[in-house]
């Protein structure tokens, strides 16, 4: 009898827990953001006289998971001002932004991360040594003012549209058009990606043209190797009619150790009837990256500008990019 007695209070017990188990929420939790890039970098030849330490950029800001698929995230942006005759630092709020996952589906919205180049730049994975092809040539703003939705099919195919501003994170809204993009992402085989994307920038001003972007993008990312390639078209650049651009990037990877990796890309720019020659250009990078720690990572790298302008000389330059996040 006290045996049964026993029994059932253990099964009692069972169940009163796993009743426990099956109504507990998620608790809150949220992370500093902290990302800091710096170089030192000198020029040869033609810019012999570019060098110097540079703090590029930092980020600085909080996101918090407020449970059941809510999070909200603020970074602040402090950098450089795009005004040569301006040489002092400038703070910007990147992302305000709140985000909502229920099983395949995202949405994003506020001062979110635009899905233009998001991809790109993530593969790439050396943002602190130089930025992604498009956001390098400013074909795009990396982030804006707006709403964005994703969601995948299945685990080889997704798609994501967004609708923002269309005048960047570090400017006031000016126009009434808005940038509207459609994107596909591709994964047919493991380690395989496949990214397109298309958008239209609206003018809402006489005389100006919308700018429309298209991009195509495929990559190959192993365990000890990543190579990936890019093709961007933009007509209409800063709405003006027939300013068109269009260029291409081409990068690789390959891990040494777990602390060594090595990386060379390759861009081209150029421009419809050579209307932006001054600063159409080819070049490229090379070099290696060691991790010390957890949290530091420093890059020596080479790097080589080839203008197209015809009056105009190659340049040379050796750079130790820097970097420190949490």
């Amino acid at each position: 009898m006290k045996t049964k007695v026993m029994l059932a209070g253990l099964i009692a017990c069972i169940g009163i827990s796993a009743n426990a188990q099956e109504v507990k929420t998620e608790e809150p939790k949220g992370k500093a953001i902290v990302q800091v890039f710096g170089n030192f970098h000198t020029g040869f030849g033609a810019d012999n006289d570019n060098r110097g330490f540079e703090l590029e950029r930092s980020y600085l800001g909080y996101e918090y998971n407020l449970g059941k698929g809510l999070s909200i995230k603020g970074v602040m942006d402090v950098g450089r001002s795009n005004q040569v005759d301006d040489y002092h630092r400038i703070a910007y709020i990147k992302n305000a932004m709140i985000s909502w996952k229920s099983g395949n589906l995202i949405l994003n919205g506020g001062l979110i991360p635009t899905t233009q180049f998001n991809f790109q730049e993530k593969f790439w994975g050396y943002l602190y040594i130089m930025k992604s092809f498009q956001d390098e040539y400013k074909f795009g703003s990396s982030a804006d003012l707006g709403i964005s939705a994703t969601y995948r099919f299945a685990d080889w195919i997704s798609a994501d549209a967004i609708i923002v501003n269309g005048e960047g994170y570090k400017k006031i809204q000016k126009n009434d058009g808005l940038n509207y993009g459609l994107g596909l992402t591709l994964t047919p085989v493991k380690g395989l990606h496949i990214r397109l994307y298309g958008g239209l920038n609206e003018s809402s001003e006489e005389g100006k043209k919308d700018i429309v972007n298209m991009a195509a993008f495929v990559g190959y990312k192993h365990e000890r190797f990543t190579v990936g390639a890019e093709y961007n078209q933009m007509w209409n650049a800063s709405y003006s009619d027939n300013a068109d651009q269009n260029g291409y990037s081409i990068f690789a990877s390959a891990k040494l150790s777990k602390l060594t990796d090595i990386y060379a890309r390759y861009d081209d720019l150029n421009s419809k009837d050579d209307w932006n020659i001054a600063k159409d250009e080819s070049a490229a990078i090379i070099g290696a990256q060691f991790k010390l720690g957890k949290y530091v990572k420093i890059a020596p790298n080479f790097r080589m500008s080839m203008p197209k302008a015809d009056d105009a000389k190659n340049g040379y330059s050796a750079y130790v990019n820097c970097y420190f996040g949490l």
